[in-house]
Parts: structure tokens; C-alpha cells; sequence
């Protein structure tokens, strides 16, 4: 039997989604919600998903949902996932998970309390490449790593009404900073011991752009800058004694290459959807019965979230 999605929101991201559920070999959407039933209608349609709702509270009592995934603006992500959890359904939330620790400690705990699995949308860590690259950095092809460097612009943030409301969870770290975070954790299985990092945002308005300096636990250390001041190429790099990984866009990324000495390696690993690779291992956590993803921890997270957090702390009372 599929497993079937529940989506709440017709925000942009909406369609990627849905397709990635649809190219999944045991997913199906059955249905979408919005504040507005002629929207959710309208999406509906376009998208073949066979109910539209016209509030959050129906499409949490529809019977034949299993998993609810939040695409709201940033500030909604708790408040959905709870009130979700709460009905009894499993929840797949959009990044990021939450905008304050107290707010992501309660809905794992809700999770726990109902059996009912939770889980960050992080569909970097599942694509095919960064597997590859995994387990490349874990045979030692560019020796020990020494440093990594992560680098995002967004030049087009002005479509998004509520970018520039911290309140409402918009800024370039609320925005983005879960995928470099996280991407890092995985890669290299340790958690961030010290962060330290400035912004540029204007009084009363959130970041346009932040650098983050990162130690691990491990001793290595990254910077992080996430920028909508200007557009560049984004992605990330992996320096070790005997080379470098450079990957574009590493979020979706399908290429990747290993400078070692005088050689160049590229790795291509193609794919149509970018989210496929999530939903796929969603279904099967809950195939298993799985209440955590052993890969988007828990853990994981709540340090991401913390970090934010704190971030924001400093910069807002500096």
C-alpha cells in the first residue's frame, strides 16, 4: 500500500514536491490545503493531486492521509507540525524545522509521545552525490580533510514577501542555513563544537547576507556565507592534504570533481527530481515503523536550530 502525502501550502516549492512523490516508487499525494479553497483548488488541478481543501484543520482529519508535509512560510512550520501531530499523522517539515529550540524540542517530543515519526525535509544528504562523495571522503581520496568552505547567493529573494520579517522566519540564515549546516554534519558524522559569525541586516529586518565561522568536534574547521546581495556560483568545497572536492549548488547537485595533484575527476550522477531520494527513504522509515530517520537525526536538528538561534540572538542585541 503507498504511503500517502497530505500537503499543507501552494507555495513555490509545492510542485518539485509533488513530483518527487510521484517519480517515488511507494508515495502518492492525495491531497493539498490552503487558507484559500479557489487556491487549493486551482493547485490541485494543475498538479493531479484528487482533494483540495480549504483549511489546514480538514486536511488533518482526512482519514486516508498518512503524512503530512508543511510547506508554509517559516514561521508556520511549528505550529503545523503540531497541530498535525497531533491529529495523528506523521510530518515531513520544510526547512527550517523551527525558529527557536523550545519550539523543535516540543514537536519531537509530541512525536515521541504519539509514535508518530518527524523528520526535517533535507534533501541534500539523500541525493545520489553526495553518497558517492560520502563514501569517497571516507576511503581518504583527498587525505585528511582540512577545511571546508561553503559559499550561497540568492539574488531573487524580493518575490518572497516576507524575506525581510525576522518574525515571520525570512533572512538568509532562516532561509538556507539548514542545508550547509546539515550537509556538514552528515558528511563528516560530527557535530559543531563553536560557531561564531556576523550579518548584514538592517534594524528591525532580517539578514541579507551572514558569514559563519564553524569548528567540529572533530577539529575541522568551515566558513558558511549565505548572501542575497549578489549572485554568484554557489557551492561548496572539501580541501584535504592531497585535494579537493568542488560541488556546485550542492543542495541538488548531479556533478562533483576531485582535483588530486594533476588530475581531474568528474563525477556525474544524473537525476530528474531532487526530492525522490528524501520521500523514498521517508517511506521506507515508516514501511519499518520508524518513529526518528536515522539519517536526519533528531539531534541533528535541534543543534541546527540552536545554532540559528543563537545566531540571531547576538545579532539582534549587538
Amino acid at each position: 500500500m503507498p504511503i500517502r502525502y497530505g500537503i499543507v501550502s501552494t507555495a513555490s516549492i509545492v510542485p518539485r514536491f509533488v513530483a518527487g512523490v510521484q517519480a517515488s516508487q511507494t508515495g502518492e499525494v492525495v491531497a493539498i490545503a490552503s487558507r484559500a479553497l479557489s487556491k487549493a483548488q486551482e493547485v490541485a488541478t494543475t498538479l493531479g493531486i484528487p482533494k483540495a481543501y480549504g483549511s489546514y484543520e480538514e486536511l488533518y482529519a482526512d482519514p486516508t492521509v498518512d503524512v503530512i508535509y508543511v510547506a508554509t512560510y517559516n514561521k508556520g512550520h511549528y505550529p503545523v507540525a503540531k497541530a498535525a501531530l497531533f491529529a495523528g499523522k506523521h510530518v515531513l517539515v520544510e526547512k527550517p524545522f523551527a525558529l527557536t529550540l523550545d519550539e523543535a524540542e516540543e514537536l519531537f517530543a509530541i512525536a515521541k509521545e504519539k509514535k508518530r515519526f518527524l523528520m526535517e525535509a533535507q534533501k541534500a544528504v539523500f541525493l545520489p552525490i553526495t553518497q558517492k562523495i560520502k563514501a569517497l571522503l571516507e576511503e581518504g581520496v583527498i587525505g585528511p580533510v582540512r577545511y571546508v568552505r561553503a559559499f550561497m547567493t540568492y539574488s531573487n529573494v524580493e518575490k518572497i514577501t516576507w524575506f525581510a520579517s525576522l518574525e515571520s522566519g525570512g533572512g538568509a540564515l532562516y532561509g538556507s542555513g539548514s542545508y550547509p549546516l546539515e550537509y556538514l554534519q552528515y558528511l563528516f558524522n560530527s557535530p559543531i563544537a563553536e560557531v561564531a559569525g556576523t550579518a548584514i541586516m538592517s534594524k528591525g529586518q532580517s539578514d541579507r547576507q551572514c558569514d559563519l565561522s564553524l569548528l567540529f568536534e572533530n577539529n575541522l574547521q568551515s566558513h558558511v556565507l549565505i548572501s542575497t546581495e549578489f549572485s554568484a556560483p554557489s557551492g561548496l568545497v572539501i580541501y584535504g592534504e592531497n585535494g579537493r572536492i568542488e560541488i556546485p549548488n550542492f543542495w541538488k547537485a548531479q556533478t562533483a570533481k576531485i582535483f588530486q595533484a594533476e588530475q581531474i575527476e568528474e563525477i556525474e550522477i544524473t537525476h530528474e527530481n531532487e526530492f525522490v531520494f528524501e520521500i523514498e527513504h521517508v517511506n521506507d522509515c515508516l514501511a519499518k515503523g520508524f518513529v526518528e530517520s536515522p539519517v536526519v537525526r533528531a539531534e541533528m536538528t535541534l543543534q541546527t536550530v540552536e545554532l540559528v538561534e543563537k545566531m540571531y540572538q547576538q545579532w539582534t542585541q549587538s
